[in-house]
């Protein structure tokens, strides 16, 4: 009941602003448990993929999406929680990750659509980077569940770090084809097993998407990115204290 009056809230607003364009849902089955992995480019993929899909999807969602203060931070919990995403707090990643796996398998076995995201994490840079192995693959193997891809569209350009206000266009979704993985059965300990899935979902969403395709932990980028740009904070403080010493000393002459 609170699913379907939070979609009528808030993905009828979203549908009536943004106006999101969406292929491939002939792919989502009209009952069943299936999976939907999907790229990752913006906090708002969680508000638009349910609110363009007939049935329910629950997603991961980090835990301080429900505990953040604020206006925004209790309309945030509220939608997350009207649309029955589910809490999993990461700062143990071991127990974060078991609680995600046990999650999402109880979410298959009522029937249910489990929607994840195999980056982990949202890209730093519009780009596509490699999968985690252990959530999706383990998931997939062991309930028997298809596995969706779905691509995001031009969602991170909605709202770019940094803006406050919303930028109005139409982003997009396009679901591929049901992938079947039942031929790795019985080997959801086989860490090549492991990866051999998740690469292979990954490239049907790169088709999808379209991105350019970074064998790489996004994890791994933004701690990159964030070096670089301290890096260059400190270059720019030193070179600024070098003028000045350099002022200092022509002055003095």
């Amino acid at each position: 009941m609170l699913y379907g009056t939070m979609k009528v809230a808030i993905g009828g607003p979203l549908k009536l602003a943004f106006r999101p364009w969406v292929e491939g849902l002939e792919n989502i089955p009209a009952e069943g448990p299936a999976i939907l992995a999907s790229n990752h480019l913006s906090f708002s993929d969680s508000f638009f993929l349910p609110t363009m899909l007939d049935r329910k999807v629950t997603f991961i969602a980090k835990a301080e999406y429900f505990t953040t203060p604020g206006v925004k931070g209790r309309l945030t919990a509220a939608f997350f929680k009207g649309v029955g995403q589910l809490p999993v707090d990461r700062s143990g990643a071991r127990g974060a990750g078991e609680a995600a796996i046990k999650s999402g398998i109880e979410v298959l076995e009522r029937g249910e659509l489990f929607g994840i995201y195999p980056e982990g994490t949202r890209s730093p840079d519009g780009r596509l980077y490699r999968g985690k192995p252990g959530g999706l693959a383990r998931v997939a193997l062991a309930t028997g569940a298809p596995v969706i891809p779905v691509a995001m569209i031009d969602t991170e350009k909605i709202q770019p770090p940094g803006k406050v206000m919303p930028k109005l266009m139409r982003p997009g979704i396009r679901i591929g084809k049901p992938l079947d993985f039942s031929r790795y059965q019985g080997m959801e300990h086989d860490r090549f097993v492991l990866r051999a899935l998740t690469d292979e979902v990954m490239y049907e969403i790169m088709k999808l998407s379209g991105q350019e395709y970074v064998d790489m932990y996004a994890t791994a980028a933004k701690r990159q990115i964030a070096e670089a740009a301290k890096a260059a904070k400190e270059a720019e403080k030193n070179a600024r204290e070098a003028e000045k010493e350099a002022g200092k000393e022509a002055g003095g002459r």
